[in-house]
C-alpha cells in the first residue's frame, strides 16, 4: 500500500461517513476493513480516517484473522474500557500478548471492568492456565471488585491441581472484604488443610468462617468434626455434631472415629446403638472404625462382635478390616485366633496383602513362635512376593533380641541386593544391637550394604556431631541444677492424671440418666458433649497411640528419632548420665521430645530407683503438652508399686480408665505385680477375670508374676492352680518359672514343716497333758 494513494477500504469508509448505516452497508465496510488489515505490514492510520462505530470496532477486534499489532493500532486510535475488554477476551488463554495487554489496560486510564476480569479469570481457568490466571489475579487491585463466585471458581480449580497455599491465600483475602466463599469451596479448602496437617490454619480459617456468619452445612460440619477429632479436640467435635439438624452417616463415622481415636470406645459403642436405633444403616467405614478402635484399646471381644454384626448385615470386610482383627488377636495373645482368621481371610477371596503378612510374622515373633514367624519370612522371600522393607525390618529387629547380629547383618546385604531399600527403623535396631555387643566396627560393614542409600551416611555424621557435643565442655553453672525438677510431695502426681475435681466429679455421673431431648438424634452424645465443655479438651493428656522410637516422618522427625536411637543405645548401656546429657544438649537445641522418648528416661529411672527423678520427667511432660500414653502409666503405676504405694497406684488406674485409656497385657502384669506386693491378693484375682473377660490371653510373664504373688502370700493351692492353667493354656515355662517353681517348693516344705510340727506337739499334749 502506497502513501497518498485512496485504498479501496478508504473510499468504502468515506462511502460510509456520508451515507446512511444499513446492515448491508456495515457488512461490506466490516469486510474490506478485515481486509486491509489482515494484510502483512497493515497500515491502520492510512486505511481508517474517520472514528469508527462500535458495531465495526468490536467485530474487527475479535476476527482470528486480522493480526494483534493491527488491533493494538486500534486500541491507540480509540482507547477505551470496551475496546480494552473486546481485546483481552478476543485473545486465546495462551496468548503470550495477554498478560502485557492486561497489565497495560489497568494502569491505563480506561481499564477494564471488572466483569471482563471475570470472564477472564474463568477462560483461564477452564483451559486450565492457572498461573496465567493467578497473574491476572495478581493485577487486580481490589479482589472484592470481582464477584464471590469466581474466587470461589478459583479456589476449586486451585485445589484440584494440589495448589493449596495460593486459594487460601485467596479465600483469606475474600474474607477480608467482608466476602463469604460458597460453601462448596470453603468445604474443599477446610478438606484440604485437613489432609496436609495444617492445624493452624485450618483452626484459624474455621474461626473466621464462624465469626463471619458462615452458614455451615452438613458437610462442613463433618470435615471438621472429623479433623478436631484427629487432633484430640474432642469437646468441639462433639459440640459440632450437636449442632447438625439431620446428621447423616458420614457424621456419625466422623463422631465415632474421633471417640475411638480418644479412648472412649465404651462411648463409641453406645453411640453406635443409638445410630442403629435413629434409622441410620451402618456402611464399612463404621464398621472399619469401631473394629480398628476395639482392637487398639485391647477390646478384642467387643471388636469381634461388631465383626460378626459386619457379616451378619451383609457388609463385606476388606483387607484393612481383616489386618485390624488379626492384629488385635495377636496383641491378645490369641494366635490360634489369629491363624484361623488369616485362613479365613485367604479362603474368602479377601486380598492378603503385604501389611497382613508382616502382622502374621510379627505376631507369631512376639507370641513365642519365633521359628514359625522365620519360616514363613523364608518361604515368602522364596516365592518373591509380599516381601518389603517393613519384612525385612521386623525380623532383624527380631533378630537383633536374639542378639543374632551377623544374621542380621547378612539380612540387610540381602536386602540391598534385592533393591529393598534399609529403612531408619531398620538401621535403628541394626545400630542399637552392634552398641550392645560391642560391635561398633561393624558399622563399616553394614554401611558398605546400604551404600546406595544416603540415610547411613546421615546417621553417621549425626553420630559424630553427637559425640562432640557430649565431650564438649560441661555448663558448671547447671552443676547443681536438677534436670527434671520436682515440684510438690508424691500425691501431688493426681495433678497430672486429674486435671481438677471438678472435672472427676463428672466423670462420676452416670451418661446413662439424666434427662433426654427426645428430638435428638443421639441423646448420649449430647450429654457426653455437655459433660466435656466443663474440661480443656484441647490438651489431650492420653493418647491410644503408643510411642515409637522412629516416627517415620523423613527429615522432619530424623532428629529426635536419632535422639531416641542412641538414648535407648546408651540406657541399655546402663550410662543414664551420658543419656541424660545427650537429652539436655538436643532440647537445648530446639528439638521437641516426644512421648518415646520421655518413656526412656522415666523408664531407666524407674529401674534405678530414682522415683523422683522420674515424676520430674512426668511433670515435665505435661509442662509441654506432651500426652502421655499407655506405656507412661506402665511406668507411673511400676514406680507406684516399688515405692508401696498400692493405693495411689489404683487411683492412677482409675484415672486413666476414665481418660479413655485401656490396659494391654503389660499393663495388667505391672498391676498384678504391684498390688500382689502390696498383699491385694483378692484384687489381682479380680483384676485377672477382668483380663481374660477382655479377651486378652494371659502370657509367660503374667502366670509367673500370679504364681509369685500367691507363693509369696502363703496361697500354695492357687499358685498351683495358676501353674495348671499355664500348663493348659500352652504357654511354655521360663527360666524365670524356674526360679519361681524353686520358691514355690521352698514354701511347701517350710508348710509342711509347720503341719508335722503342730501336729507332734498336739500328739504331745494329748499323750502327756499335764507337760
Amino acid at each position: 500500500m502506497r502513501h497518498g494513494t485512496r485504498t479501496t477500504a478508504t473510499k468504502a469508509f468515506l462511502w460510509y461517513s456520508t451515507t446512511a448505516s444499513s446492515s448491508l452497508s456495515n457488512l461490506l465496510l466490516l469486510a474490506s476493513l478485515s481486509k486491509s488489515l489482515s494484510r502483512p505490514n497493515p497500515n491502520p492510520n492510512s486505511t481508517i480516517n474517520a472514528p469508527l462505530p462500535s458495531s465495526l470496532l468490536l467485530p474487527l477486534l475479535h476476527s482470528p484473522s486480522i493480526p494483534f499489532s493491527s488491533k493494538l493500532h486500534l486500541l491507540h486510535l480509540y482507547p477505551s474500557s470496551s475496546v480494552f475488554s473486546s481485546l483481552l477476551l478476543s485473545l486465546p488463554p495462551s496468548s503470550p500478548h495477554l498478560l502485557p495487554l492486561l497489565h497495560l489496560s489497568l494502569q491505563s486510564s480506561h481499564p477494564p471492568p471488572p466483569s471482563t476480569l471475570h470472564s477472564l479469570i474463568l477462560s483461564l481457568l477452564r483451559a486450565g492456565h492457572l498461573d496465567s490466571a493467578l497473574q491476572v489475579f495478581s493485577f487486580i487491585p481490589s479482589p472484592s471488585s470481582l464477584p464471590s463466585r469466581t474466587l470461589s471458581s478459583f479456589i476449586l480449580a486451585l485445589l484440584h491441581s494440589s495448589n493449596l497455599h495460593p486459594a487460601l491465600s485467596i479465600l483469606q483475602s475474600l474474607l477480608s472484604h467482608s466476602l463469604l466463599p460458597s460453601p462448596s469451596a470453603a468445604n474443599a479448602l477446610l478438606s484440604a488443610l485437613r489432609k496436609a496437617g495444617m492445624q493452624q490454619e485450618f483452626c484459624n480459617l474455621f474461626d473466621e468462617l464462624s465469626q463471619r456468619g458462615f452458614s455451615f452445612d452438613t458437610w462442613t460440619y463433618n470435615i471438621c468434626i472429623r479433623a478436631f477429632g484427629s487432633w484430640g479436640r474432642l469437646g468441639l467435635a462433639l459440640k459440632l455434631f450437636k449442632e447438625i439438624k439431620s446428621p447423616d452417616i458420614c457424621s456419625y463415622n466422623s463422631v465415632l472415629y474421633a471417640l475411638c481415636l480418644a479412648g472412649k470406645v465404651r462411648d463409641a459403642l453406645v453411640v453406635f446403638d443409638e445410630m442403629k436405633g435413629s434409622g441410620l444403616e451402618s456402611d464399612r467405614f463404621t464398621y472399619r472404625t469401631l473394629i480398628l478402635g476395639c482392637c487398639k484399646a485391647c477390646q478384642i471381644d467387643e471388636a469381634l462382635r461388631v465383626f460378626r454384626e459386619m457379616e451378619y448385615n451383609n457388609v463385606k470386610g476388606d483387607t484393612v478390616v481383616y489386618n485390624n482383627v488379626l492384629d488385635g488377636l495377636m496383641k491378645a495373645r490369641k494366635l490360634d485366633d489369629a491363624c484361623q482368621l488369616f485362613e479365613r481371610m485367604v479362603a474368602d477371596g479377601v486380598g492378603v496383602s503385604r501389611h497382613s503378612y508382616n502382622i502374621l510374622i510379627d505376631g507369631l515373633f512376639k507370641n513365642g513362635r519365633p521359628a514359625a514367624g522365620m519360616m514363613m519370612f523364608n518361604e515368602l522371600k522364596k516365592k518373591g512376593q509380599f516381601v518389603d522393607g517393613v519384612t525385612y525390618g521386623i525380623v532383624v529387629s527380631q533378630l537383633c533380641r536374639e542378639e543374632r547380629v551377623e544374621r542380621a547383618l547378612e539380612l540387610v546385604k540381602e536386602m540391598e541386593e534385592r533393591g529393598i531399600v534399609a529403612d531408619l527403623v531398620t538401621i535403628t535396631a541394626m545400630l542399637i544391637a552392634l552398641h550392645k555387643n560391642g560391635k561398633w566396627d561393624s558399622a563399616e560393614r553394614l554401611m558398605k550394604y546400604v551404600r546406595d542409600n544416603a540415610l547411613l551416611p546421615s546417621v553417621l555424621s549425626w553420630k559424630a556431631n553427637m559425640e562432640a557435643l557430649i565431650r564438649g565442655p560441661q555448663d558448671k553453672g547447671k552443676d547443681f541444677t536438677a534436670l527434671f525438677p520436682t515440684r510438690g510431695n508424691l500425691d501431688d502426681i493426681m495433678d497430672w492424671i486429674k486435671p481438677s475435681e471438678e472435672e472427676d466429679g463428672d466423670h462420676d455421673e452416670d451418661l446413662d440418666g439424666g434427662e433426654k431431648d427426645e428430638w435428638s438424634s443421639s441423646p448420649y452424645l449430647d450429654r457426653l458433649a455437655k459433660k466435656l465443655e466443663k474440661a480443656d479438651d484441647d490438651l489431650q493428656t492420653f493418647t491410644v497411640t503408643k510411642g515409637h522410637r522412629v516416627q517415620e516422618n523423613g527429615i522432619k522427625s530424623f532428629d529426635i528419632d536419632m535422639v531416641n536411637t542412641y538414648l535407648s543405645i546408651f540406657l541399655s548401656k546402663g550410662k543414664l548420665s551420658i543419656a541424660c546429657k545427650l537429652f539436655e544438649i538436643f532440647t537445648q537445641l530446639g528439638n521437641e521430645p516426644v512421648s518415646y522418648t520421655y518413656n526412656s528416661l522415666m523408664s531407666s529411672f524407674v529401674k534405678k530407683g530414682y522415683l523422683k527423678e522420674a515424676w520430674g520427667v512426668l511433670q515435665e511432660m505435661g509442662d509441654n503438652l506432651c500426652p502421655a500414653d499407655i506405656a507412661t502409666y506402665n511406668l507411673v503405676i511400676q514406680g507406684l508399686g516399688k515405692m508401696g504405694e498400692a493405693d495411689l497406684a489404683s487411683a492412677v488406674l482409675d484415672q486413666l480408665l476414665k481418660k479413655g485409656g485401656h490396659l494391654d497385657i503389660v499393663m495388667y502384669n505391672t498391676l498384678f505385680n504391684a498390688l500382689g506386693k502390696a498383699g491385694r491378693i483378692e484384687q489381682v484375682n479380680k483384676l485377672f477375670e477382668q483380663m481374660t473377660g477382655s479377651g486378652i490371653n494371659p502370657d509367660v510373664v503374667t502366670f509367673n508374676t500370679l504364681i509369685q504373688v500367691h507363693a509369696k502370700a502363703g496361697k500354695i493351692q492357687e499358685a498351683y492352680k495358676f501353674l495348671r492353667k499355664m500348663l493348659a493354656a500352652g504357654c511354655s515355662p521360663n527360666h524365670v518359672t524356674d526360679t519361681i517353681l524353686d520358691f514355690l517348693e521352698q514354701e511347701i516344705e517350710k508348710l509342711r514343716y509347720q503341719k508335722a510340727s503342730i501336729i507332734h506337739h498336739k500328739d504331745e499334749f494329748v499323750t502327756n497333758p499335764l507337760n
